[in-house]
């Protein structure tokens, strides 16, 4: 390769044929306008693919030769947003009520007169996609984030490189410094049904839709997976920026956008007034079906920049825009039969079998029917015809039956008559009166719960295995290799060391980090088993009262419920857990792998005039220097309780920053309130009384 100084006529024809293929690519992908013929382009690429290739200086990274490069990304990092990527307030009155509504809000917020002229709204449509923000600086495109939380989200900038109509840079002259253009990834119909045809025929996985289809390709590792899939995008929203000159408007705003050279739908208008909303909604309704992408509703804004800035939020949501949602489509099928899945938690969840049905261009085989009180309640029977709807346009339901259609063959469904025994682990199946869900008891044993057993009993508060992940726990899962818990305590470094990302060293940190969790407390450990309805509290007072597994494992509900604050919701899961063999097996194998604790101290009668022991605290707010885990460990270890609710048994509520109903219920029962400094002078006090001091001896 040369190692003298890029000639400079070598390196302005590679500014020129970047520049020709970057005009090219905006016909092609934005416009839908080629320019030259495929031929010609491909002509033009592989001369500037082998000038980059013999000068490798000349390659930038908005060159058209980088939309797909590089080897795969080992993860998705984080991004921080430094401008969050809120939701809006969403609307699903399907008349005119929604657009009348966020109208009459807006006017309000602005103080405007019932004869002020008409706000000006900029009408949108809601693509069913997922949100992005691309972040230029000085017109290069330096990285994707996907929304994640609105505060953070995913790196996906080797995926957005491969989208043809995001441009790599900036179209135009006088770039600003930063700018964050913020718009939805989707895919369309016809590419959908392109790259399911596709997937077919090599075996692939088929894809639900085309929103999953981008949310899948976006989240990619590997660009040349996503360089395979058609993606497409829309701007239609602002972040952060520097040395910009915003606009005026909302229209002026993607009118902006697209001279960039980003897609701008062209499906959207300037609206003066609710009226005007109405209609673009009622028209959009009508051309919904033609579109060639999905979308589940539209949106309004107010058009003006400087109005919206006004406006502001309110809870995390702009007052300047809304959703205004279309109804579920529906459609009417048979229930072929009604089973079970078996969620991470235990429940048991009824799902419909349906003869295949479209509805909102997706086939249907499958619905939820939640539980078996909404089947009782919608008289929902086997061999129904039923109407079933894709709720918020994704997760698909069954809405109600139709009783006059009902055949003589139809059958009633009994989930515990069909399901007395978990169809994953043959353990039995309970259902609480407290509660609608039917759950599996298998709990350390059932494979449709080993994933979420296995991660909470690592918890940083259960048994503290410092290291294992999610993502680990399901490489080990998946592959056999941990069963239960137990099987934790006898793993290998030859063993992790196999995994995704665990090299020797890795797997001998964890394995270290596994034995240290060996040396526990009783309380950690109840809370670890993942026993329904024991949380850290009652874990503890479980081990304060019983004070060993044997007495636990022995003691009937009324025994059980002599244990302060465990009534008999919480008794019978105790009694239900320990009478499954699996649990007990499981159990026996933690100990033989040599999991141990001090023995409890012996109780210490409360005094009349301790200052903590034996008093109820309830912790509300943010405290300035203590975390709530850390004042729930000091009122503790000074021998008062702490509660998750404020009653009549309350001594103190101690309230931090941002104190809600908690405290004002606190007052209105005339109990006392602390702070943090007058919460630890209570602590100092009883260390006070429990140790003395000896000056002035």
């Amino acid at each position: 390769m040369p190692t003298a100084p890029i000639p400079a006529e070598v390196r302005a024809h590679a500014d020129e044929l970047r520049a020709q293929l970057a005009r090219h690519d905006h016909a092609y992908y934005v416009l839908n306008e080629p320019l030259v013929p495929d031929a010609e382009y491909d002509r033009l690429f592989r001369k500037l693919a082998a000038l980059e290739t013999h000068w490798p200086a000349l390659v930038t990274p908005d060159s058209p030769t980088q939309r797909v490069s590089g080897t795969p990304a080992p993860e998705l990092a984080a991004v921080a947003h430094s401008v969050p990527m809120l939701s809006i307030r969403t609307e699903t009155d399907d008349t005119a009520a929604g657009a009348l509504a966020f109208d009459a809000r807006v006017r309000n917020a602005l103080n405007l007169a019932a004869d002020a002229p008409p706000v000006q709204y900029h009408a949108e449509l809601k693509f069913d996609g997922l949100a992005v923000s691309l972040r230029y600086e000085h017109g290069r495109l330096v990285c994707a984030a996907t929304r994640g939380d609105g505060q953070t989200g995913e790196d996906v900038t080797h995926n957005v490189r491969t989208i043809g109509q995001i441009p790599l840079r900036l179209r135009g002259e006088g770039a600003p410094p930063l700018v964050e253009v913020r718009g939805e990834v989707y895919m369309r119909h016809d590419a959908f049904a392109a790259l399911n045809e596709r997937q077919e025929k090599t075996g692939g996985k088929l894809f639900a839709n085309p929103r999953n289809a981008a949310a899948g390709t976006l989240r990619q590792l590997d660009a040349r997976i996503a360089a395979q899939r058609p993606l497409a995008f829309f701007a239609y929203g602002l972040g952060a920026s520097q040395g910009f000159a915003v606009p005026d408007t909302q229209d002026g705003l993607l009118a902006q956008f697209a001279a960039w050279g980003f897609p701008v739908c062209s499906e959207r208008t300037v609206a003066a007034g609710a009226q005007a909303l109405a209609a673009f909604h009622e028209h959009v309704a009508a051309i919904r079906a033609d579109l060639p992408f999905d979308i589940d509703g539209v949106v309004y804004k107010v058009n003006r920049l400087d109005w919206q800035a006004r406006l502001g939020f309110v809870s995390r949501e702009p007052r300047w825009a809304v959703a205004h949602k279309y109804p579920p489509q529906e459609a009417v099928t048979e229930v072929l039969d009604i089973d079970v899945q078996v969620g991470r938690t235990g429940a048991l969840t009824p799902v419909a079998r349906l003869r295949p049905v479209a509805v909102g261009g997706v086939t249907i085989t499958n619905a939820t029917l939640h539980n078996q009180d909404e089947i009782e309640r919608k008289d929902i029977r086997v061999h129904d015809t039923v109407v079933v709807r894709r709720a918020g346009d994704v997760i698909p339901e069954v809405v109600r039956a139709l009783p006059e259609r009902r055949p003589a063959e139809a059958v009633k469904f009994d989930l515990l008559a069909r399901y007395p025994v978990c169809p994953v682990c043959g353990s039995r199946v309970v259902r609480n009166a407290d509660e609608a869900v039917a759950r599996c008891t298998g709990g350390l044993f059932c494979g449709a719960q080993r994933k979420q057993a296995i991660l909470h009993f690592a918890g940083r508060r259960a048994m503290d295995i410092e290291g294992l992940g999610e993502k680990l726990v399901e490489q080990l899962v998946d592959e056999n290799i941990v069963r239960s818990p137990a099987d934790l305590y006898r793993l290998s470094v030859a063993e992790l060391a196999r995994c995704e990302r665990m090299g020797e060293r890795s797997a001998s940190k964890l394995l270290e980090a596994i034995d240290g969790s060996r040396a526990t407390t009783m309380a950690r450990f109840l809370f670890a088993l993942g026993i329904r309805n024991v949380g850290e509290r009652t874990a503890k007072d479980l081990a304060s009262h019983l004070q060993t597994v044997e007495a636990l494992m022995g003691a009937d509900e009324d025994a059980l419920q002599r244990v302060p604050d465990v009534g008999p919701i919480v008794a019978q899961s105790i009694v239900d857990f320990f009478a499954e063999a699996h649990n007990r097996d499981v159990l026996a194998a933690l100990l033989d792998a040599g999991i141990h604790w001090p023995a409890p101290p012996a109780p210490v009668a409360a005094k009349a005039d301790h200052p903590v022991r034996g008093q109820t605290f309830v912790l509300t707010g943010t405290l300035p220097t203590l975390s709530r885990d850390a004042a729930r460990e000091r009122i503790e270890a000074a021998g008062g309780k702490v509660a998750g609710s404020v009653s009549r048994k309350t001594r103190y509520v101690v309230a931090g920053e941002a104190a809600g109903s908690k405290l004002e219920k606190a007052q209105a029962l005339g109990i006392e309130i602390l702070d943090e400094a007058a919460l630890l002078a209570l602590l100092a006090a009883h260390d006070e009384t429990e140790n003395p001091s000896s000056q002035g001896v």
